[in-house]
């Protein structure tokens, strides 16, 4: 890697400490978040316990790529130089990833078998972001023996994934099959996750608060887009008449949405960043890791939980032949609930982890709708989710009453530091201007 690339298309770029996230990355994004809509499709057409068993481990091997190279991303500039070709490696096997989730647990009698393709994209991803990576401090001997732990955690979860697929068919008995693959991919996601707490996060290194702040609040919040479509998704109005109480369900699914997209970037997400800001040398290396790194999963699974209850509850809403009276059919309206109460419980715990805070008002959100579920789940389909988003809608405007104060605060400060950025940046740019364009401006 390097040579002939470098010379003709650029090296490899270091972040400053002050970068930004680039184009490419939020492109690399949208593939991840293809992946995610994906495992919802194939969640919402096996609404089962061992379902949603799948779908939470595909995420978390899927979030632990993303972490990883968010890390990667966070040090060498993935837009520029020669990386960016080599990096299409790994979009093009993220992207055969995600086509094969839905059969990550099955081994069809046709095609090609999902748990095969699985591992082989999974190493096709991981090897090219620690190849790039390894390149880029290659002239670092201290740095190279600190990622050490990394290349046996890369080895060692590819290892797993390829004996999921290849071991389980020789059992001959598909229920000893299926508890085998489970079991295994369990394994997989504990021996990821453990990795950096049993090491420290030995290897980890964030150039740029800025940048990984910023990352990890875009892929958020195109996982709460993903969630609008999957929400449209169930609304099945193609060939169908528009109705009112269709209208009226998805509204209220769409402001149920937009609270969570409150509750976090509205106060926490603002005050996480300066605080990431405020923390250096390993204090800030494991404020990565517990807050962005373990509990935004937390998040994204509350999301992916929340919109496959929508969805099946906008499907049931616009079928002709439920009525309004009737509860929802099935786990949605549950699903609906507790992907609510995930979100809030990850957001909490990220708060208290990045500010030392915790939100009564949130605490007592997350009650409320835990002893809700069950009656909601027999409750007429409107208003289960009638009540279900005034809980968040309650929750949010008696936010923005009690910490009137601390949030005119913060984001006097956020103007403030905008303000001081842009003051920065002009008096750079100013005498690299050239004086007509100066004047003209």
């Amino acid at each position: 890697m390097g040579g002939g690339w470098e010379r003709r298309l650029g090296p490899a770029v270091q972040a400053a400490p002050g970068a930004r996230v680039d184009r490419f990355e939020v492109f690399f994004d949208l593939v991840y978040v293809f992946s995610f809509f994906i495992i919802a499709r194939a969640t919402a057409a096996d609404l089962s316990a061992r379902g949603l068993l799948h779908a939470v481990l595909l995420l978390a091997v899927l979030w632990w790529c993303w972490v990883v190279h968010s890390l990667v991303a966070n040090r060498i500039r993935l837009g520029e130089g020669f990386v960016p070709l080599v990096m299409a490696l790994a979009i093009v096997a993220l992207f055969a990833f995600a086509l094969a989730s839905p059969r990550a647990f099955r081994d069809p009698a046709v095609g090609l078998p999902g748990p095969l393709v699985i591992a082989c994209s999974y190493l096709v991803i991981r090897l090219v972001h620690y190849l790039v990576y390894r390149y880029a401090i290659r002239k670092h001997p201290q740095e190279l023996r600190k990622i050490r732990p990394y290349a046996v955690e890369l080895s060692c979860s590819t290892a797993l994934l390829f004996v999921a697929a290849l071991a389980p068919p020789q059992l001959g008995d598909p229920g000893a099959a299926a508890h085998l693959r489970d079991g295994i991919w369990i394994l997989l996601v504990l021996f990821q996750y453990a990795t950096p707490l049993l090491t420290g996060a030995r290897g980890w290194v964030v150039t740029s608060a800025e940048h990984l702040a910023e990352r990890y609040d875009l892929i958020l919040m195109i996982a709460l887009g993903e969630s609008l479509i999957s929400v449209g998704v169930g609304s099945d109005v193609v060939g169908r008449p528009i109705t009112w109480r269709l209208l009226l369900a998805a509204a209220m699914g769409i402001v149920g949405i937009y609270g969570l997209w409150w509750l976090h970037f509205d106060l926490i997400a603002p005050a996480s960043r300066l605080a990431l800001h405020g923390t250096h040398g390993r204090a800030r290396i494991r404020l990565v890791r517990d807050a962005y790194a373990d509990l935004y999963l937390v998040m994204l699974v509350g999301i992916v939980i929340f919109a496959l209850g929508g969805e099946e509850m906008l499907h049931q809403v616009g079928s002709p032949h439920v009525g309004l009276s009737e509860p929802v059919h099935g786990p949605g309206m549950a699903l609906l609930y507790a992907g609510t109460i995930c979100f809030l419980v990850g957001d909490l715990l990220f708060q208290l982890r990045t500010l030392g805070t915790v939100s009564w008002t949130r605490v007592g959100a997350v009650v409320t709708l835990g002893v809700l579920v069950p009656l909601a789940v027999h409750l007429p389909i409107l208003l289960a989710v009638a009540v279900v988003a005034t809980v968040t809608v309650l929750l949010v405007a008696v936010e923005a009453v009690v910490f009137a104060g601390p949030r005119r605060a913060l984001h006097a400060a956020l103007l403030e530091e905008r303000v001081a950025q842009e003051r920065h940046e002009t008096a750079w740019r100013r005498p690299r201007t050239r004086p007509d364009e100066a004047s003209a401006g």
